[in-house]
């Protein structure tokens, strides 16, 4: 017999990751002959026995997960389940009658008490750390006994909430509403609470965002210290303080933003030298200089660390004081500013740059329209801004060389158009129209990348701690995955190694029906973007360094760079100074990126909100779209125009007995049944909105058409896990789950 080391298996199952492993797996990571897998089999039982490992079907094998506790945020949804994250990077499912009271929010603790064959921890709560914020978002109702209830509007929220007449602020029926919960559920069997402030009739214009504001804790009214301080700041430059900077008054300098910019940060201008080097000036504005480090401004820009966007209204993370007077880089007027001076050659290198504290005069305050349609050759706006028209064309010229400096060294673009919500004269949703982007939108992307770029280069080289926009290699797993798609559609990518393999698939389907549905793809497969401390390199942009500089006013990461900079440039940064900015770094990197995430959810939130409020002004038309997505529980269509996602349910297929084919992502039928995959082009008809929810339901009119998908035979067709699907027409229970997690 064998002799099979117990520690070193142990190891081997230590570190390996992925689902549970088969005998073989472990016995070709211990290097076993295949004559020692019987005592390698009866070993593994062994350890079994005695609760060291855990068994699931094949058999698998994996170190024992039960009696282990973790402390998690509880992530609700619609359907019961919760999960809650071990380590940031595993999810343990508990299913609803373990949650032990515990609402979506809650900080828990919860314990695993098993592991399915997929790899899949399954737990329990049991205990409740920290309740979610008390406040929560609902729609006040009445029984037939009058007794107020309100129910959250999260789905993700399975709480109803008695009000008392006399705590209901006065709320009719009907009515979206802010509680507080005083009680939540346990001893009782209903939560308690108070109605604290009363949001009106859900139809009203701008509703939908107070209530995405109210739910994800955004403040949308900035504190009386914070304003006191705003307002004490001198708008106008002083004369001593612009003689201290350097000067960039009589440079042709302007801004370029959008027609309803709330906000202009960053101003430009390009010069040819007489050595033949385009020198581009950055110049952002000097936010560092109104907000000095520890004061009300600054405490309450670090809480929110973004501005919001909705479409009727920003949420600045700075008073207006600030984000639309001092630090708003209008023309005609002095403007305190930071400024990146980079020289660029031929082939989009920067070859020489210097950082200033800088004042600036802009000439002009320009829109991407206007700059596109002097570029474009328009006459008229040629007229108009005839003493600006050679400055754009060196724009564009510096564009195009930096532009093609990215392209050949691997960065990926994603040039594919936006919803945009256009709003009626009484702040009513009018439509929702596709964005585009024209060459004055890429232009000044490229101009920030490159300054963005060069700081972070410079804070390297300086050893000078700050935060750094990271963007991380995709994991392997996802990167199969998705090459698993992509052979569905005759497609390849390569090991997925580098951001050029990417890059190159991009291009590949950029006029393509599934341009957009496999850009979705390839940015879920991708990591997301973060702060940290340290530079771990950007693989989508394929730069070594990259950090964000280039918008104070927005984003708190940004501010902590100009402030790093300049600490820099007048010698303040001593060894001892460095330490104390280098030991609270990554607690400024966490929190800034936690909440960029909630302020991206909130601005998606909003617009699935318009989204289904304005096709609810449509139900019953009929629209032609693309399949953008596939899912276990249906087709996800993007209707050209409106630019607006609709679902088509599984269940609505039944009658021609469609499943869900993961490997290709597509639902297929019976024999000669049309294949809804990604790219095919299908009309539809609006048949049911659901806003709480943020669903539009629509129905089939005629065969899709275009896609182009390999099936897999009838009868052996496996979903992502390697499962057969539980049913042809609706998904089983643990399908569900898969379901689940997939979407989050």
């Amino acid at each position: 017999m064998a002799h099979i080391d117990q520690d070193a298996l142990i190891r081997a199952l230590a570190a390996h990751h992925g689902p549970p492993a088969l005998v073989r797996d472990i016995a070709r990571a211990l290097r076993l002959p295949r004559e020692a897998h019987a005592s390698l089999r009866r070993v593994l039982r062994g350890l079994a026995a005695e609760g060291r490992l855990d068994v699931s079907r094949g058999p698998r094998y994996a170190l024992a997960a039960r009696r282990r506790d973790v402390a998690g945020r509880l992530i609700g949804h619609p359907s019961g389940v919760a999960f809650v994250a071990a380590d940031g990077t595993t999810d343990i499912l508990i299913p609803a009658s373990r949650r032990a009271g515990a609402v979506h929010g809650d900080l828990v603790v919860a314990r695993v008490e098993s592991q399915d064959e997929s790899g899949r921890l399954r737990g329990r709560v049991v205990a409740i750390q920290e309740r979610r914020s008390a406040r929560l978002v609902g729609r006040l109702r009445r029984d037939r006994r009058g007794v107020a209830h309100v129910a959250a509007l999260d789905p993700r929220i399975d709480v109803s909430v008695r009000i008392r007449n006399e705590d209901a602020l006065g709320a009719e029926d009907g009515d979206v509403v802010t509680v507080e919960v005083a009680e939540w559920p346990g001893a009782r069997p209903q939560a308690r609470g108070r109605v604290v402030e009363v949001l009106g009739a859900p139809d009203e214009p701008g509703v939908d965002t107070d209530i995405v504001l109210r739910s994800h804790g955004i403040p949308d009214a900035h504190s009386p210290d914070a304003v006191t301080e705003a307002r004490a700041r001198d708008h106008a430059v002083r004369a001593d303080e612009a003689a201290r900077r350097t000067d960039f008054r009589h440079d042709l300098v302007v801004t370029i933003d959008g027609e309803h910019a709330r906000d202009f940060d960053d101003a430009i201008s390009v010069v040819r030298l007489p050595s033949g080097l385009l020198r581009l000036s950055v110049h952002i504005a000097d936010v560092a200089h109104y907000v000095p480090e520890g004061g009300a401004l600054d405490l309450e820009a670090y809480d929110r660390a973004t501005s919001v966007y909705f479409p009727d209204r920003a949420v600045h993370m700075f008073p207006a004081e600030l984000a639309t007077g001092a630090c708003s880089l209008q023309p005609h007027v002095d403007r305190l500013v930071q400024s990146c001076v980079m020289d660029v050659d031929a082939s989009g290198e920067v070859v020489s740059y210097t950082l200033h504290d800088g004042v600036i005069h802009s000439r002009a305050r320009m829109t991407y329209t206007a700059v596109n349609a002097v570029l474009a050759g328009e006459a008229k706006a040629r007229t108009d801004y005839a003493p600006l028209v050679q400055a754009f064309e060196l724009m564009r010229d510096l564009f195009e060389v930096l532009n093609a400096r990215r392209r050949r060294r691997g960065s990926i673009d994603f040039d594919l158009p936006e919803a945009e919500v256009v709003l009626g004269p009484e702040g009513e949703v009018a439509d929702i129209v596709a964005s585009e982007r024209n060459v004055a939108h890429r232009l000044i992307e490229e101009f920030m990348l490159l300054a963005n770029e060069t700081v972070a280069a410079h804070l390297l080289a300086h050893r000078m701690p700050a935060l750094y926009r990271v963007h991380e290699p995709p994991d392997p797993v996802r990167v199969a995955e998705f090459q698993e798609v992509l052979a569905a559609s005759g497609l390849t990518l390569g090991d997925g190694t580098h951001p050029r393999q990417f890059q190159a698939l991009v291009a590949r389907i950029h006029d393509s029906p599934l341009a957009r549905p496999l850009a979705a793809l390839m940015l879920r497969t991708l990591q997301k973007a973060r702060y940290d401390p340290e530079n771990l390199g950007h693989f989508g942009l394929a730069a070594p360094a990259y950090t964000h500089f280039t918008s104070p006013i927005r984003r708190y990461p940004d501010l902590v760079v100009h402030r790093a900079l300049r600490e820099l440039r007048q010698g303040n940064a001593s060894e001892e100074r460095r330490q104390d900015l280098a030991d609270g770094m990554a607690e400024v990197a966490q929190h800034t990126s936690a909440m960029e995430r909630r302020a991206l959810e909130a601005e998606r939130e909003v617009m699935r909100r318009a989204q289904v409020r304005y096709m609810a002004t449509r139900l019953g038309d009929t629209f032609t779209g693309v399949v953008a997505g596939v899912a276990s529980f249906g087709a996800f269509v993007q209707i050209d125009e409106p630019f607006v996602e609709g679902l088509i349910p599984l269940a609505a297929l039944a009658d021609a007995g469609y499943w869900f084919d993961g490997q290709a992502r597509a639902l297929v039928g019976g024999r000669g049944a049309p294949v809804f995959g990604l790219g095919a082009t299908v009309r539809v008809q609006v048949v049911r909105v659901d806003l709480d929810r943020g669903h539009v339901e629509l129905r089939v009119l005629d065969a899709p058409t275009g896609a182009s998908v390999t099936r897999s035979r009838p009868g052996r067709a496996r979903d992502r896990g390697g499962r057969r699907p539980a049913s042809r027409t609706r998904p089983g229970r643990r399908e569900r789950a898969s379901r689940v997690k997939r979407r989050r």
